[in-house]
């Protein structure tokens, strides 16, 4: 970042105050903010003050300073750091800032640069002679789509040539800058394509509108069309039952899914769907139910009487005070307990809590075990680190 320094004393006027109209403004800002967050304001005076004389005097910066109880060094720092406030005297009538940053350099900036230097001066930030115009190169401003672009006071000027910019630069010389409209300066909507929409036009939906209607009734047709297969013609009436699975018992329901629907695929279509399929309608099975274990299931772990002292199964990663409670209902209260679960008693606890395979995952009798071992000091030297 280059160093950003005040100008010199010879352009630095006297004082500075507030217009009466700029003064009430700032004192509705100041204001906006909580008691003791006053200085939150200082960007905003700061700008409002180079609005009003163009850039950022020495005398504003003390000036604000001031009116926010603020260190002028502060002031000065805020000023210096952000490359939007102009340090020095600019253009009257107009500062161009050219964006050097990679989109706009690819689509022609330096040749809108080399037209500043030829209409206003050589350098930037020096004015022409009448002190009316002057330039920099500044970083991205936001509109690459529309590349290269400049920023005149608060407006973008997109979608440059040359030449246009030499047009621009005249207007404003001559006090007219007003007249010309901000933004893309070509046939283009904000950044729509150059010379219209080239997608999502009028037309273009209700072709697509009269595609599906002549779709579906094609499908219609040959739905209607098709022939009912040897095998059912001879078959006897089905129940609600036999077709719809989820009538059936969880336990048969997705079987009886899947063979409706390979029976659904395996169905002739006649008629115009010979040449163009018509689409599968996919039956997706419903999963069945869960089914909680019951109490008095073989491969229950077997549970004991409340000890004096209960272990903190919490300790236990995957373990809540919820799922804590749950378990000393069923008799589980040590870690002891817990180390010692089959295969068949880790499915049933997984079943009965639905945890659908989280005591395998967090590997719970592994955990158990390094806690009735030696407690937290064992759990860190097993897994390296403290239990939650």
């Amino acid at each position: 970042m280059s160093v950003r320094r005040l100008a010199e004393d010879q352009f630095q006027p006297a004082a500075f105050a507030f217009s009466d109209e700029n003064a009430v403004w700032a004192d509705k800002t100041i204001q906006k903010y909580p008691a003791g967050r006053q200085q939150s304001a200082v960007i905003p005076l700061l700008m409002r003050a180079q609005e009003q004389d163009g850039w950022v005097t020495r005398a504003a910066i003390e000036k604000i300073a001031d009116m926010l109880d603020m260190a002028y060094i502060r002031v000065l720092e805020v000023a210096t750091f952000y490359t939007q406030f102009q340090l020095h005297p600019v253009g009257t009538r107009a500062h161009v800032q050219v964006c050097g940053t990679t989109p706009c350099m690819l689509r022609g900036s330096e040749a809108l640069m080399s037209v500043c230097k030829s209409k206003i001066h050589a350098h930037a930030f020096e004015r022409n002679a009448e002190g009316t115009l002057s330039w920099e190169e500044v970083e991205c401003l936001g509109a690459c789509v529309n590349a290269p672009m400049v920023m005149i006071g608060k407006d973008t000027y997109e979608d440059l040539t040359p030449e246009r910019l030499e047009e621009i630069i005249d207007v404003f010389a001559a006090g007219n800058g007003a007249s010309i409209k901000p933004g893309t300066q070509i046939d283009r909507v904000f950044s729509a394509p150059e010379g219209g929409p080239t997608s999502l036009t009028t037309e273009e939906p209700k072709a697509r509108t009269r595609a599906k209607k002549a779709d579906a009734e094609t499908v219609s047709a040959s739905v209607d069309a098709a022939p009912v297969p040897p095998s059912e013609a001879a078959r006897p009436k089905s129940t609600d039952a036999e077709t719809n699975p989820a009538l059936k018992s969880p336990a048969t329901a997705p079987k009886a899914a899947a063979k409706n629907a390979k029976a659904a695929e395996q169905q002739p279509i006649s008629g115009t769907a010979a040449a163009e399929p018509a689409p599968k309608t996919a039956v997706k099975a419903e999963a069945a139910p869960t089914v909680k274990p019951a109490l008095i299931d073989k491969n229950r772990p077997a549970g004991i009487e409340k000890p004096a002292a209960p272990d903190d199964l919490k300790m236990i990663s995957g373990v809540g005070p919820k799922i804590e409670a749950t378990l000393n209902e069923i008799g589980i209260f040590t870690f002891a307990q817990v180390a010692g679960w089959k295969k068949a008693e880790r499915e049933w606890v997984d079943g009965y809590l639905n945890f659908r395979g989280r005591i395998e995952r967090d590997d719970w009798v592994k955990q158990a075990k390094a806690l009735a071992k030696g407690g937290e000091a064992e759990y860190i030297k097993v897994f390296g680190k403290k239990p939650r």
